[in-house]
């Protein structure tokens, strides 16, 4: 069996070592699975989400956010509609301005870029957001360090300091007086622009020229920060996201992920020619970034050079357990984790009028309270990765079957589960001519798809439909022809 091994964009064709096509598909230790449909969860805002977030309150009661240019919003299971909650008088983020939010107690706290007050809602007590206490002030980037809110590329009222850090007073998010109880800042003015901040036990703060790792030391200093990487650093402030203290970001020649300590090439050689010729960097204040733990993989959602308007339509995906990549033809505008609130057999009644109208299979644990799912935005609707299977693709590497000779195959097993498979055999006499394929030719009663494709380089192009699972390999059956 010729096993679907990983996907290698960026190598040649012929004799590639992996797949040269993986679409649709997520990576699985021996080929690919299946990868769900993205499909609308919430009733609609009144723009474009610009962020969403998850939380849960100290009785582990969940709650979703989302925000859009002028309001923030919390999803309401009972009518499933995204219900203002907005302060007085509302917002206005502009251009690539996002909402960023974290989690600090029962307090969730949402940055909209340096044009916005930072906001607050204290689970189980508040009604609306507001203004946070303090005075601090606003910015691009916000995260939970330790035991403090930190905030990144600033405003603190006397314009934008692109290259600041600032964290509030211990254990107090109101507390935002320099030098009073642990409050402080730090400028990084060597290195550009701050393009990304991830917390956990140490803050990891990217810059365009480099990435700093800051360490909580306690008074006098507060916080130690080390320049862990001075070669590169994060070129798109839109591309970072993490899985624990794993951060994978994008530089300027591809994907990188840091660990804390160092960073490594995780596109190189491999995807990331393929994604800069794909990617229209015009849109690049488009791109949104997040962590799927359950499938263990990071994604990227971009705008290629075939979109007609701008809009993000394709997301590429890494497998960070597995190391390896694929890529789907999906339109979205924000991609973030979820946690579902949890829906009675009446409830359903907000998603569908039907059973049959339901866009996510009823088995789904998406319709169980408190379970995570993954999902993001597309327009002004939250959206959720629970629908129906989508079509897969994946197209083997190119070999002569037979050094020096003309080859024709004949029979093409395909090895998978479930759903519907075709197969299309493409060929060509010189490595100079483009391929041409044959139609697709779906799979017989004795489990094989026949053809007469003749030629001296053949590669094969194996479609995958319906409630499909998992596309392993196939095996083809060819005999010499002689030479010509």
């Amino acid at each position: 069996m010729i096993q679907f091994g990983e996907f290698l964009p960026d190598q040649a064709d012929i004799l590639n070592p992996g797949v040269t096509v993986a679409t649709n598909v997520m990576p699985s230790a021996v080929g690919y699975h299946s990868m769900n449909s993205f499909v609308p969860y919430s009733n609609a805002a009144d723009g474009t989400i610009r962020g969403i977030f998850a939380a849960k309150d100290s009785a582990g009661n969940n709650k979703l956010f989302a925000g859009d240019d002028a309001k923030l919003y919390l999803h309401n299971t009972s009518t499933n509609n995204l219900d203002d909650i907005k302060k007085t008088g509302g917002y206005d983020l502009t251009g690539g301005e996002r909402w960023r939010f974290i989690q600090f107690g029962d307090y969730v706290i949402a940055a909209g870029g340096i044009g916005e007050e930072l906001q607050y809602f204290q689970l189980g007590t508040s009604s609306v957001f507001a203004d946070l206490a303090g005075s601090p002030p606003k910015a691009d980037f916000i995260a939970a360090v330790r035991d403090f809110v930190w905030v990144a590329n600033v405003d603190s009222g006397s314009g934008r300091i692109p290259y600041r850090c600032q964290w509030s007073g211990f254990n107090d998010v109101d507390g935002w007086t320099i030098g009073t109880d642990q409050s402080d800042f730090q400028d990084l003015p060597d290195s550009g622009e701050i393009t990304g901040l991830v917390g956990g036990e140490y803050a990891t703060v990217l810059t365009e020229r480099a990435i700093f790792r800051a360490t909580y030391t306690g008074p006098p200093l507060i916080w130690q920060f080390d320049k862990v990487v001075s070669e590169r650093g994060c070129n798109f402030k839109n591309s970072v996201c993490n899985a624990g203290n794993l951060v994978f970001f994008l530089s300027s020649d591809g994907f990188y992920a840091f660990d804390g300590q160092r960073i490594s090439p995780i596109g190189s050689e491999r995807v990331n020619q393929f994604f800069l010729d794909d990617f229209d960097s015009n849109y690049d204040n488009r791109m949104s970034a997040a962590v799927d733990p359950l499938n263990e993989v990071a994604m990227w959602s971009y705008t290629s050079t075939s979109s007609p308007s701008g809009q993000p339509d394709k997301i590429l995906i890494y497998n960070y357990t597995l190391n390896k990549w694929s890529v789907a033809e999906v339109e979205a505008d924000l991609l973030a984790p979820m946690f579902s609130a949890g829906y009675t057999v009446e409830g359903l009644d907000n998603l569908s009028a039907t059973v049959d109208g339901l866009s996510t299979q009823l088995d789904s644990r998406f319709f169980k309270g408190g379970q995570y799912f993954f999902g993001g935005a597309y327009g002004d609707k939250i959206y959720t990765f629970t629908g129906s299977v989508l079509p897969g693709t994946i197209e083997t590497a190119e070999a002569p079957l037979s050094t020096g000779k003309h080859s024709i195959v004949t029979r093409v097993y395909p090895y998978y589960e479930d759903g519907d498979v075709t197969v299309a055999i493409g060929t060509r006499e010189t490595q100079s001519q483009v391929p041409t394929f044959t139609s697709d030719v779906a799979v017989n009663a004795s489990a094989f798809s026949p053809f007469r494709a003749q030629g001296r380089y053949h590669r094969a192009r194996v479609k995958f439909t319906g409630d499909w699972d998992k596309a392993l390999g196939i095996e083809v059956e060819a005999r010499d022809i002689g030479r010509r």
